[in-house]
């Protein structure tokens, strides 16, 4: 099992790299060449979420990508430093939970259980994981 770590500065310009990278890694492990753009647009949105909740959050640790490669799968996991996980309520000064984009995470959920079938989301105090799997081509039988 081989596994690539991505780990990048919670900026948007630093999404389009981590597609281009997890999209090399999939035709690499043999994921469909049909089934790349889904991948690219699925890494896109989980990352793009993660560094929104990173930024509407003030969290400055990096997002973190692991792609792995199994025998009969590809995942790839996005994960962020959020405690609680997706859609935590920004509290403000006064304890009244504030307006963070929740709708728009709600909707990047969305594109990604839409994009990809096998998708887990998780959360916890260290933050939360976005992980999903697309299967891979059946490595050809020896002569």
């Amino acid at each position: 099992m081989a596994t690539v770590e991505l780990r990048f500065s919670a900026l948007p310009e630093h999404v389009r790299t981590a597609r281009l990278v997890a999209a090399a890694v999939a035709r690499r492990a043999g994921v469909d060449e049909a089934v790349l753009d889904e991948v690219r647009l699925a890494v896109g949105e989980a990352c793009s979420r993660a560094v929104g909740l990173h930024v509407s959050h003030g969290i400055e640790a990096p997002v973190h990508v692991a792609l792995i490669e199994d025998e009969k799968k590809f995942a790839i996991e996005v994960g962020d430093e959020v405690p609680g996980g997706p859609g935590s309520p920004v509290v403000g000064s006064d304890g009244v939970p504030e307006s963070d984009g929740e709708g728009e995470d709600e909707m990047g959920l969305a594109v990604i259980s839409g994009l990809v079938d096998d998708v887990e989301v998780s959360s916890g105090e260290s933050g939360g994981l976005i992980r999903m799997s697309w299967p891979t081509a059946a490595a050809p039988a020896a002569p």
